[in-house]
């Protein structure tokens, strides 16, 4: 059995903890896995409910230990409000993605630069909505100073399953309005006694027999479309898979509302509707090099981070705007970072991709 919360999986290197707050009052975290000084610095930011355990896990080769044998002994994680590691998603609120990529990222490298120094480079490998939310703080002009960019599955463009529309449709009011709970939880099944959120996950099992995990199909139901949508199974390793509802938590509902809005338009926007413009105005300010990835099966951004990298290689181009795109061949959505064989299959394009870009 796996500890939730755990660091054993990180080898040979000092972790220490580095908390701040952002300007509209929230407490956050980095975690810093250092095994010796680096003049290129990694930044790795996870997805909605997931945390810093996705890239630390322990039952096999991960992405910190894997960039740490690879030249990049200085790896830091970043927990933003949307971490399972925060109590924040367990209550309703009207946080946005916007307040994540003006508040939690710009402090986050704020708190970064204080510890590296100025001439040191960072490198961001960014995930799900930790990467929308990178990108709107970059195309924003709230985050400067990144040397590249690593982003996997969606980024700039969201596109989505018809069937997952209508859940961003209708989902938010349901759950909290008609349903009358504080967040969707894959761990909803393992609730005692008479409970709403349990009655729900019992009867999304009813549809869902591609396996016996109900966390799993908690997580179909909460973020994409497919049996399963997260990730393939042949993909994951099986105690990844029997402990999912340790590395997925639960979530309000109103960041959906902001994507579902970002889905319509076709591109990033803000959550409201004055400055609908805001990052496509700043489509200038991603003048470093990008590493666009998605897995061929992903079934909650299909192919969006596909038609951002034909989008912004449209961008007059030069040495230090390139643009790449990697498909991984036969992956999902979240078993590219997590899945068993991702060292073999995923990070070494990572680490061309890096060494490409660092001096």
């Amino acid at each position: 059995m796996i500890p939730q919360f755990t660091f054993v999986g990180v080898k040979d290197a000092q972790t220490t903890y580095h908390p701040f707050s952002t300007e509209d009052g929230l407490g956050l975290h980095l975690m810093r896995f250092k095994r010796k000084p680096s003049k290129d610095v990694i930044l790795l930011s996870h997805g909605l409910t997931t945390s810093t355990d996705m890239f630390v896990m322990p039952e096999h080769e991960n992405l910190v230990n894997f960039l740490h044998d690879n030249g990049f002994g200085d790896v830091w994680s970043l927990d933003w409000r949307g971490s399972m590691r925060h109590s924040y998603n367990l209550f309703p609120h009207r946080y946005t993605l916007d307040d994540v990529a003006r508040y939690d990222i710009p402090a986050a490298i704020k708190t970064i630069r204080k510890e590296i120094g100025p001439d040191a480079r960072i490198h961001a490998i960014v995930h799900c909505v930790g990467s929308i939310t990178f990108f709107m703080s970059l195309l924003g002009g709230y985050t400067d100073g990144i040397s590249s960019v690593i982003t996997n599955s969606v980024s700039t463009v969201l596109n989505v399953h018809p069937w997952s529309r209508m859940k961003l449709r209708f989902a938010p009011f349901l759950i909290e309005s008609v349903l009358r709970l504080p967040h969707v939880n894959p761990k909803a099944a393992s609730l005692p006694g008479i409970a709403a959120g349990k009655f729900l996950a019992k009867t999304i099992s009813l549809f869902h027999r591609e396996c016996d995990v109900p966390e799993c199909h908690m997580l179909s139901m909460m973020w994409g479309t497919g049996w399963p949508a997260c990730y393939m199974h042949e993909k994951m390793d099986e105690e990844t898979h029997k402990r999912v509802g340790d590395l997925f938590g639960a979530t309000s509902l109103n960041y959906h509302r902001h994507i579902r809005k970002i889905v319509a338009n076709g591109f990033l926007r803000p959550a409201q509707d004055g400055q609908r413009s805001l990052y496509r105005d700043g489509l200038s300010r991603l003048n470093m090099p990008i590493l666009f990835m998605t897995g061929t099966e992903n079934r909650i951004f299909l192919d969006s981070n596909v038609a951002a990298h034909e989008m912004l290689s449209q961008q007059s181009s030069g040495a230090g705007r390139a643009r790449e795109l990697f498909l991984a061949e036969g992956y999902g959505h979240q078993d590219t970072l997590m899945g068993k064989d991702v060292h073999k299959d995923v990070f070494p394009r990572f680490l061309e991709f890096l060494k490409r870009n660092t001096r």
